[in-house]
C-alpha cells in the first residue's frame, strides 16, 4: 500500500504566487523519505496541505488510501507531526505534552503515560518531564516535539526541520532512533536543510524546485547523477602551489591540503598516482561537502541558495 499518494497537486496563494505546480510523488509504506528543495520551493506548503493547514488549489492527496478531501480525520489519525517552528504549549510540564497529546486520538489515560515514559526517555527527556516546556532548551523543545509527535504511533511520521538547533550527539541519537523506528515499519518523510542528514537516513528522494519535482528516484541513483566530487587531501609536505595534475582541477587549501575536483567518469587511483611521481604522499582524504549536497547545487542551479544551517 502507499503511504501517500499526491497527485497533479497545485497550490496558487490569493497574492499569484504558483507555490506548487502539478506535482506527483508516492512514497511506500516502510519508506525513509526525503523531501527537499531550497528556501521557499514548496516543501512547507506541501507539508501544510497533506496536515490540512493549508488549502490546495487542486489535486489529490491520499494518505494510506485516505483522500484528505472526503476522509480527513481517517488520514490524519495516520499522522505524526513535527513541524518546522517550535508550537509547544511552553506552560505545560512535558509529561502533561504527551499525555495530553494522546487524548486527542483517545488513547486511555494509563497506556498514554507508558507512552509518555517511553518516548521520552528515547529522546533524552525523562529527566525533565516534570519541566515547564519554556525551561528547555532550543534543542530539547525540538526534541519534545519528536516525543509529542509519537504518542499516537503513527504509521506516517512526518519531520519537517526535526534536528535544527541540536547539537551534533543529539542529532546523532535521534538518526539511530529514527533508523530504528524506520525498521520497525514506521513510514517517515523528512525535510531538512541539513543535506548529509537526507543521505544518511534516506532511501528514497524527490528534490522540489519553484513548485516542481525536478528528481524523484531512490537515493542511490539520484547520487549516480553527481557529475563530480571534491576531495581534500592531506599531504605530508607543506606546500607553496597546487600540484598539477594531469586532467584533474586542483587548488591548494592550505599548504598540508590540496582540493581535487574527479569527474563521473574519473578515477581518485589516477591522481595518486601523480600524486606519486611528484613525491607528494597523501596522508588522508574527505569529500569537501556531502555527495547530495553537491547535486543538490547543481540540480537547482544556484549556488547562493543556502544549503545548510
Amino acid at each position: 500500500m502507499k503511504a501517500l499518494s499526491i497527485q497533479d497537486l497545485s497550490k496558487q496563494y490569493k497574492s499569484g504566487v504558483q507555490a506548487l505546480n502539478s506535482i506527483n510523488f508516492e512514497v511506500n509504506q516502510g519508506d525513509f523519505f526525503a523531501l527537499l528543495g531550497p528556501n521557499g520551493a514548496g516543501k512547507t506548503t506541501a507539508i501544510g496541505i497533506l496536515t490540512s493547514l493549508v488549502n490546495k488549489t487542486s489535486g489529490s492527496v491520499k494518505v494510506f488510501g485516505h483522500d484528505i478531501d472526503t476522509a480527513l480525520s481517517l488520514a490524519k489519525a495516520c499522522l505524526g507531526v513535527v513541524p518546522q517552528e517550535v508550537n509547544l504549549n511552553l506552560f505545560d510540564k512535558c509529561i502533561n505534552t504527551l499525555v495530553n497529546q494522546a487524548g486527542f486520538y483517545g488513547i486511555p489515560r494509563d497506556e498514554a503515560k507508558k507512552r509518555a515514559k517511553y518516548y521520552l526517555e528515547q529522546m533524552g527527556l525523562w529527566e525533565k518531564r516534570n519541566s515547564n516546556a519554556r525551561d528547555l532548551s532550543g534543542g530539547m523543545k525540538r526534541r519534545l516535539m519528536v516525543a509529542r509527535s509519537l504518542v499516537n504511533q503513527p504509521k506516517l511520521l512526518l519531520l519537517d526541520e526535526p534536528t535544527a538547533g541540536v547539537d551534533i550527539e543529539t542529532r546523532r541519537m535521534m538518526w539511530r532512533f529514527l533508523r530504528e523506528l524506520n525498521q520497525q515499519g514506521t513510514t517517515i518523510i523528512l525535510t531538512t536543510h541539513y543535506l548529509e542528514e537526507a543521505e544518511q537516513l534516506c532511501d528514497r528522494v524527490a528534490i522540489i524546485d519553484e513548485g516542481e519535482i525536478i528528481e524523484n528516484d531512490s537515493m542511490l541513483n539520484v547520487l549516480k547523477k553527481l557529475k563530480k566530487e571534491v576531495f581534500i587531501l592531506n599531504v605530508s609536505q607543506s606546500l607553496t602551489e597546487a600540484p598539477i595534475i594531469e586532467g584533474y582541477e586542483t587548488s591548494l587549501k592550505s599548504p598540508q591540503e590540496i582540493e581535487v575536483s574527479i569527474l563521473q567518469s574519473q578515477g581518485i587511483n589516477e591522481v595518486f598516482a601523480q600524486l606519486d611521481t611528484l613525491a607528494i604522499s597523501v596522508i588522508s582524504m574527505r569529500n569537501k561537502t556531502g555527495r547530495l549536497e553537491e547535486l543538490f547545487i547543481d540540480l537547482t542551479n544556484n549556488p547562493s541558495k543556502e544549503t545548510t544551517e
